[in-house]
């Protein structure tokens, strides 16, 4: 009787690039400049649609690695990077007009930093760790794409929700620097066990 072989280490993801899921993430990055070209010509109702549309293609291509099978190595680093680059992309750009306040995209832009450099400064130190998005991130995550499409939504069709838009600034602000102070505290212990 034959040995049963060793699980992969990756999880059982393939290493293929050419996969439809893959596609549709490449496809998502690459609407990353046309979201922030719309912006900046003004027409923000255009580039609610695209962030809208970047969404829905996050959650098929996710539903079509999970029900064909069809998860990669590549797809696994690829997607987290598409998703993030259109958020600090769409962050900076609102800024850059006016619309949200620069001090906001700058938190949003230096927590993302913060925590590549705890990755990289970990890897550097030979204890690399895998990334496990923390409860309070993931709670970010959803008041930053909420903030982002509202403020799109908002100022691309003329509506006026001052108040409500102060408040989802607010509550991004206030996750934003919480996961980031948990991402330190995280990679703090790390350092210390």
């Amino acid at each position: 009787m034959p040995a049963e072989a060793d699980p992969p280490a990756d999880g059982g993801r393939s290493h293929a690039l050419l996969t439809l899921p893959n596609l549709i993430t490449l496809a998502r990055l690459c609407a990353v400049p046309a979201t922030v070209w719309v912006i900046l010509q003004g027409r923000l109702d255009l580039a609610f649609l695209l962030f809208v549309a970047a969404g829905v293609s996050d959650a098929i291509d996710g539903w079509l690695a999970r029900a064909w099978n069809a998860r990669s190595v590549i797809g696994a680093m690829l997607d987290p990077v598409a998703d993030k680059a259109l958020l600090v992309c769409v962050y900076v750009t609102l800024a850059a007009i006016g619309v949200l306040p620069d001090w906001l995209a700058i938190l949003v832009v230096f927590r993302d930093v913060v925590i590549l450099g705890g990755v990289v400064f970990l890897w550097v130190l030979g204890r690399p760790q895998p990334i496990r998005p923390l409860y309070i991130s993931k709670v970010n995550t959803f008041a930053q794409i909420g903030l982002a499409a509202l403020a799109l939504f908002l100022a691309g069709f003329g509506f006026q929700a001052g108040v409500l838009l102060a408040m989802m600034v607010v509550v991004v602000a206030i996750t934003t620097l919480a996961s980031g102070i948990a991402y330190v505290a995280q990679t703090a212990r790390r350092l210390a066990a």
